[in-house]
């Protein structure tokens, strides 16, 4: 199946951040281009990943990337105009800063397990992003009748999300941590205890964050401080309380 049968190449939707901004409608990428870029706006960070003294928090304007998280596909089949099969996504996304979420196939011709394979991103920030809570972010790709998929795949930064019959629904649990309030806890790591006499709301278990993680310790250098928006960083003090922390 060619490129062209993507309705949503020419007309995809991206949904803006449910509950905080409007809906925005944006413009499809061209066919096997990346979607348009915006301007880049580059500023001045912190040590520990966040952004310096005056520097807004995941500076609008970065390159597409993966959402941090999927959390839910659904394919609704419609009648109207021909007949369509309307693939709808919800994810994660780790602050306001990231903009215009949408699916991208990554499927060439017909797959021989019936899946039709697609990247959930957004433009991310353009620098490192601070600490917050996550935001949701949705995108509907319409596909023509006539498809030879049975399901459908999706993937973020973190996970996936499989699809296995047309229309259908399938849904993940959303992390337990998005570590909006991590400073001033004890970072636990996986087999670990948390340190005597601490509280259970005192400490962040590293089990709790699924994500692409960095740990930093009074001790650690920094090797290479390339950029990654679903990379959560965390700068740890001589008695393992998280004392900075970014996405980046």
């Amino acid at each position: 199946m060619t490129q062209s049968k993507f309705v949503a190449l020419a007309s995809l939707f991206a949904a803006g951040l449910i509950g905080s901004v409007a809906h925005a409608q944006q413009q499809p990428p061209s066919a096997g281009g990346p979607p348009p870029g915006q301007g880049q706006q580059q500023g001045q960070q912190g040590y520990g990943g966040g952004p310096g003294p005056g520097q807004p928090s995941g500076t609008i304007g970065g390159p597409p990337a993966p959402v941090v998280f999927v959390t839910s596909v659904e394919v609704l089949r419609s009648d109207r105009n021909g007949g369509l099969d309307v693939v709808r996504v919800r994810g994660l996304v780790t602050g306001s800063s990231w903009t215009t979420p949408h699916l991208i196939p990554i499927t060439q011709g017909e797959p021989r397990d019936g899946m039709l394979d697609l990247i959930f991103q957004a433009q991310a920030p353009a620098g490192a992003a601070g600490l917050g809570p996550f935001m949701p972010v949705e995108a509907i790709l319409p596909v023509e009748t006539g498809h030879p998929y049975k399901g459908v795949r999706v993937r973020g930064g973190n996970n996936a999300i499989s699809l296995k019959g047309i229309p259908g629904y399938a849904e993940a649990p959303a992390p337990k941590e998005d570590c909006a309030k991590c400073i001033g806890k004890f970072f636990v790591a996986k087999g670990a205890n948390p340190p005597a006499g601490a509280a259970a709301d005192s400490v962040v278990r590293e089990a709790d964050l699924p994500y692409t993680l960095r740990i930093i310790k009074p001790t650690d250098g920094i090797p290479s401080y390339a950029l990654d928006p679903n990379r959560l960083t965390l700068l740890l003090s001589e008695d393992g309380r998280i004392v900075d922390g970014a996405w980046d």
